[in-house]
């Protein structure tokens, strides 16, 4: 029993700390006690490090962790990817040649799709291009979105590419690139999440999920019919059997199968993760939104509750000034608003867009221009839409 609850409380506390560390910052968490984790992890705890450095090394062991976090947080490496990989490799090495020669050809066969699945489309998403944008593609990114007037504005430029910066594109400093429709970069696939990826990531996501979740219900199964070899009344809930009576059994089951035990009870305790981060953005493609925008909405909302924030109508038939923004997208909507933030609660003294400054303090009172409803949100992530050549 205790190799199994050192297992179960590895598994555990790895699957808190990286849901804490990557998802304390979204903005549904940011005022939540996930948030606040987030920045013991993230803030106060390398704030007290670096104190207790300062007076023992005189912060020489700080300034080389510094450097390393830069450069493992800062620049493309493979190493979290690898790691990835290792560990559905060395998984599926570990629980596959126990479970194959008792599995059926169908189930061999569900078997052999599923394990191959998320190497196929982690290789997809970390070797495609996510949506580069130079000099040479830049008027064909121009006219995939129109600017919304809100959080994307026309003539806005990249300082560091030096071009005008596409609507819902961003600079990504790790890939030193500005990215089409970014939507962050991922570690785990040593590359970002853009326009001509996204589908890829969420199909790998989708895959991993799966994967493992077949992973829980071959090895519960096989430990279940074990056990039942044992004992003719166990069933996998536990009917008829004490709480104490169930989790002992489970560990005796774990026990005799050690490999397929750890890695049944490894999958199940990760399940859930992958199961929320696809959860998480297939919600971000029902709102019609990003990762990087659902931040920027964040903003705009506290900006909202301090009641600097105005909106305004824009003229259908507005001329299009062509060197800030592109005559057509292949979006089939353009903005009816503007949306501007003041520093001082007063509306706005730009004379953009026609009739009278409107304060606006709920997010549901601005249009989201890039939300056309989940089937045709779907159909802008797997379908490619015509670009002006």
């Amino acid at each position: 029993m205790g190799l199994i609850r050192n297992i179960a409380i590895v598994s555990l506390t790895i699957s808190f700390i990286t849901f804490v560390a990557f998802f304390g910052r979204l903005p549904a968490l940011r005022n939540t006690p996930i948030g606040a984790l987030n920045r013991v992890l993230w803030v106060h705890t390398p704030r007290g490090l670096q104190a207790v450095d300062a007076r023992l090394t005189n912060g020489r062991t700080s300034a080389l962790v510094v450097r390393l976090a830069n450069h493992l947080w800062n620049d493309r490496h493979p190493i979290v990817m690898i790691f990835f990989i290792l560990l559905l490799s060395v998984s599926e090495i570990m629980i596959v040649p126990q479970a194959w020669p008792e599995l059926s050809t169908s189930y061999k066969a569900i078997s052999t799709v599923l394990i191959i699945l998320p190497y196929v489309f982690l290789y997809a998403s970390a070797a495609s291009d996510p949506g580069y944008i130079s000099p040479e593609n830049h008027s064909q990114h121009l006219s995939l979105y129109p600017y919304d007037f809100t959080i994307y504005h026309p003539g806005q430029p990249c300082r560091t590419c030096r071009l005008l910066k596409p609507a819902r594109s961003k600079h990504c400093s790790i890939c030193k690139r500005c990215i089409s429709k970014m939507d962050h970069h991922c570690i785990f696939i040593n590359n970002c999440v853009g326009y001509q990826n996204q589908h890829w990531f969420l199909l790998l996501l989708f895959a991993t999920a799966t994967v493992i979740s077949y992973a829980v219900f071959i090895g519960s199964t096989f430990l279940s019919t074990m056990v039942k070899s044992n004992i003719p009344r166990w069933n996998i809930l536990g009917k008829g059997f004490t709480w104490s009576e169930h989790v002992y059994i489970l560990g005796w089951a774990l026990q005799e199968r050690t490999r397929m035990g750890a890695v049944t009870l490894l999958c199940a305790l990760t399940a859930p993760l992958v199961w929320g981060l696809l959860g998480y953005h297939t919600y971000l493609v029902w709102a019609g939104t990003t990762t990087n925008e659902s931040m920027k909405w964040s903003d705009w909302q506290a900006e909202m509750c301090d009641g600097f924030v105005f909106k305004r109508s824009l003229p259908k038939d507005r001329r299009k000034d062509p060197r800030n923004e592109p005559e057509w997208t292949s979006w089939p909507v353009e903005s009816e608003q503007v949306v501007l933030r003041t520093d001082d609660g007063l509306p706005p003294a730009e004379n953009f867009g026609m009739g009278e400054w409107v304060r606006v303090w709920k997010l549901t009172n601005i249009e989201n221009l890039y939300d056309l409803g989940f089937k045709d949100n779907l159909k802008d992530v797997f379908w490619r839409r015509p670009r002006e050549s």
